[in-house]
């Protein structure tokens, strides 16, 4: 039935679609597959930019560990993108958009290659690609998870989906809420494994003292605290600004998620008469309250000189970005009651005590209070904590060497 509905909605785009609906199918569909070989073992399907990023050290683990090539496919442009620039130069490493689950492209990629393992990233639960590739190879669930919302619309066709989870060798999960949730579903028990979340394991850039000074005195920061608002987004800005406006020697440098939003921005801090400048067009003699970031890939180094962190997405119901990226430069990250994207993060970052969840302008300036008297026992807590939960990729390596063939060193 999957099938028939699925190639159906295929067809319909096609024919009605919008131009950019329709190369969106046709560049997933009508690939060239020639340069796939028999010497791929391993097939690693992510979504967009996220799974790709968090599944890096597992992908080189896999290099470094076993023998044969690596099938790597994505679902989006921007996770495309990323992959390209992670393992474009990686010979062993092939890159593909996913062809949609269509049954006919997934048969062509498995007459061409000799698969021993599908590794499915988080939540990309597909039938055809599932039942195809089960046929001739084991199927993995890596880093699984299944929010509240997910698993309450999964269980409307609990009947369609136990035969395809049942497909499933096995399942490496994130929580214990996870492992219940699959085995509500249709998983075997015995098959499912509780090994921690894979963003553990994500390298973060690392800086000198000497770094992260020289960083301050390039945008004036040296002689002022710095209040870093990330990945933030439409509906968060007017709380933010209002609770900057309410401290004291403070710079507030503010990161949209996204760059279009930049001139919505730049209206507000007019409207609000707050000074600004923004990040690409810096000018040192210039005053300012508010260092607006346009441009990508600065995130983590701002973190890093930060004293006070904010994590976006989380103050509207869009459900958080990483939660991790502050802590991993010892900072207490604030963020709002929209966690669902972080949901176990979050709750155990709360319950450790090294982070606050705040619901407005006025509860944000009390927890930045907190921040500033914080002591050395925090930052070691922290520190506990991410050490702690690393090594999620190491376990199910161990655990997956018996059916890959190992490299010989």
């Amino acid at each position: 039935m999957y099938s028939l509905c699925h190639k159906f909605l295929l067809i319909m785009i096609s024919i009605l679609g919008s131009q950019k609906q329709k190369d969106f199918i046709r560049i997933r569909l009508f690939q060239n597959y020639d340069t796939l070989s028999k010497n791929i073992h391993i097939w690693i399907h992510a979504s967009s930019v996220g799974e790709v990023n968090l599944l890096e050290q597992f992908l080189r683990a896999c290099l470094e560990n076993f023998e044969g090539d690596i099938l790597l496919t994505v679902f989006t442009d921007t996770g495309r993108e990323t992959a390209l620039q992670k393992y474009g130069k990686e010979k062993r490493v092939h890159i593909l958009y996913f062809p949609l689950d269509d049954k006919r492209s997934i048969q062509k990629i498995l007459e061409k290659i000799s698969l021993r393992n599908l590794y499915l990233i988080e939540t990309e639960l597909w039938p055809n690609l599932i039942t195809f590739c089960h046929q001739q190879a084991r199927v993995v669930v890596v880093n699984g998870r299944i929010s509240t919302k997910s698993f309450r619309r999964y269980q409307k066709i609990k009947f369609l989906l136990k035969a395809v989870l049942q497909k499933i060798e096995s399942f490496y999960v994130q929580t214990e809420d996870d492992k219940k949730r699959y085995i509500c579903l249709g998983a075997k028990k015995e098959d499912c494994y509780t090994v921690g979340n894979l963003k553990f394991d994500i390298p973060m850039p690392s800086y000198s003292e000497k770094e992260k000074e020289t960083y301050r005195r390039e945008f004036c920061l040296q002689n002022r605290r710095v209040w870093v608002a990330g990945s933030t987004r439409t509906g968060e800005y007017d709380i933010l600004l209002e609770a900057f406006q309410k401290l004291r020697n403070y710079t507030l440098v503010l990161v949209p998620r996204h760059l279009e939003k930049v001139p919505e921005l730049e209206t507000l801090l007019q409207e609000r008469k707050i000074s600004y400048q923004k990040y690409s067009d810096f000018k040192r003699e210039k005053e300012f309250s508010v260092l607006l970031v346009d441009c990508m890939g600065v995130l983590r180094k701002l973190y890093s000189i930060a004293d006070v962190t904010f994590v976006g997405a989380t103050l509207v119901n869009i459900g958080g970005h990483s939660l991790l990226e502050p802590l991993s430069y010892e900072k207490t990250p604030i963020f709002g009651p929209y966690t669902q994207n972080v949901k176990e993060i979050a709750k155990a970052i709360l319950e450790r005590g090294i982070g606050y969840q705040v619901k407005n302008s006025e509860e944000i300036v009390e927890v930045i209070d907190k921040i500033e008297e914080q002591s050395q026992t925090i930052r070691e807590e922290v520190r506990n904590f991410l050490q702690e939960n690393k090594e999620a990729g190491k376990k199910i390596l161990e655990r997956e060497a018996q059916w890959n063939i190992k490299k010989k060193k």
